[in-house]
């Protein structure tokens, strides 16, 4: 039985995260690491839990997923091979304050143009990767976003447009807050 207490207690909890620890120096270089990379900074967080939740509500949001993925490892060989891309952590914020948006918007956008924008997303974040963690770690990285892609599309699928706005104006908030 779906109540919208026990979702946004869950998102609330997501939310909770410690600090952007999924940035320089918070992990040793290993797989583990990776996994855990997307998993502690609140930026990458909240941007593939968004990202699922949108493609939910999407009428080809599935394909997002792997488009979203290719787009963050590419970002991230771009970042391993020493490539930092301008205002990477300004981006970011910006890429969790625009996915909040268009998750309580309920933007519907064409398809092509829905993957391209949050491909566009996933490059910056993917890229933070790369500089940060070893090509080792790629694997677990790309698996913990995968698992958070998922875990927004089961919350967007299953929660109410209600519950969806709320958790979108949340994420568009808590993005704010980071570029501050």
């Amino acid at each position: 039985m779906k109540t919208p207490s026990k979702t946004l207690l869950a998102l609330l909890l997501v939310s909770c995260t410690g600090p952007a620890l999924a940035h320089p120096g918070a992990h040793e270089h290993v797989l583990a690491a990776g996994f855990l990379h997307p998993l502690t900074g609140l930026d990458h967080l909240l941007a593939l839990l968004a990202a699922g939740v949108w493609s939910a509500r999407q009428p080809r949001g599935g394909r997002l997923l792997p488009v979203f993925l290719l787009a963050m490892l590419a970002g991230a060989v771009a970042g391993m091979a020493g490539l930092a891309m301008p205002g990477l952590e300004t981006g970011m914020a910006a890429t969790v304050v625009a996915a909040g948006l268009l998750v309580m918007a309920s933007l519907r956008l064409p398809a092509g143009a829905g993957m391209a924008l949050f491909a566009a997303f996933a490059t910056l974040h993917g890229n933070a990767h790369g500089l940060e963690l070893p090509l080792a770690s790629a694997v677990g990285y790309l698996a913990g976003s995968a698992l958070l892609l998922a875990a927004g599309r089961a919350i967007g699928a299953r929660a109410s447009a209600t519950v969806v706005r709320c958790a979108g104006a949340g994420v568009a908030l808590a993005g704010m807050l980071l570029l501050g």
